[in-house]
């Protein structure tokens, strides 16, 4: 599951959170926990006078804004979440992307308008080392990850936090990823109406992200990518509200849910 750093600024949903995750634990589940940050870097870039700018829903990441992203999300959001997690037990264990190579990305250069954009060391996991997760949850632990990764250059990259959520879902086989942002869902005709578009197959969304939100792009993206890879299913939550992981799993889910196409169907001689 992916928990976005809007709902972690608020201290009564973190708790909820971290009281779902461990409940999802007791019953035999395994969670794995992929966090995000963004409000809280840009509060650090603020604070240190250093500015904030996105292209395609993605931060442009200067080697300075990198130093901030690794000390904001290794340093201070993913201690805060695993110490949420483990005051209800010794559950949560904190590892980054650059960890045993569990994330291995190249830099990224969206398409904005017709051309190609350089939004600096943004980075596209292309590879994933999965058996330190593994291996924690083997030891019954609920894994934290920050979306940070390693290039084979050698150079850290800063990796949106769905991508990196959907990319990690893929390697593990999970049989869902959870996305929690700050929305009730996808919306149906965003910003005209707030209906929220209940179910998609695969085709369905693709056939819609080229117009999407820039801030939604990347959450379905990972959504799409997730199912196409073999997830059963993808869920895009209102993560402003309680226990929003529980009611994610509940038969009536609130949100969006994408699923993989129906298989075509042989007719039979």
């Amino acid at each position: 599951m992916k928990f976005g750093g809007n709902a972690m600024v608020d201290e009564a949903l973190l708790e909820a959170f971290a009281r779902d995750v461990v409940e999802l634990r007791h019953a035999g589940l395994l969670p794995v926990v992929v966090h995000g940050g963004g409000p809280q870097i840009s509060a650090m870039l603020d604070r240190l006078g250093l500015a904030s700018r996105f292209e395609a829903g993605l931060r442009v990441t200067t080697a300075e804004t990198m130093d901030v992203v690794r000390m904001v999300l290794t340093g201070r959001i993913q201690r805060d979440l695993v110490g949420a997690i483990n005051a209800h037990g010794p559950f949560a264990v904190g590892l980054s992307g650059e960890d045993a190579h569990t994330l291995t990305a190249v830099r990224r250069r969206p398409v904005v308008d017709g051309r190609c954009v350089d939004i600096g060391l943004v980075g596209e996991v292309v590879a994933v080392a999965p058996d330190a997760v593994r291996a924690l949850l083997h030891e019954g632990r609920i894994p934290v990850v920050s979306p940070i990764a390693r290039g084979r250059d050698g150079q850290v990259y800063n990796v949106n936090a769905d991508l990196a959520a959907s990319a990690l879902a893929a390697s593990l086989g999970a049989a869902r990823l959870l996305v929690l942002t700050d929305v009730e869902g996808l919306y149906a005709d965003w910003p005209r109406s707030t209906e929220v578009v209940g179910r998609l197959t695969a085709t369905e969304l693709s056939g819609l992200l080229p117009g999407l939100a820039s801030g939604m792009a990347p959450k379905m993206e990972g959504c799409l990518r997730a199912v196409l890879a073999g997830v059963d299913r993808a869920q895009v939550l209102d993560g402003r509200v309680p226990h929003a992981v529980l009611h994610g799993l509940s038969p009536r889910s609130p949100g969006t849910t994408i699923v993989p196409d129906e298989p075509t169907r042989v007719p039979r001689p």
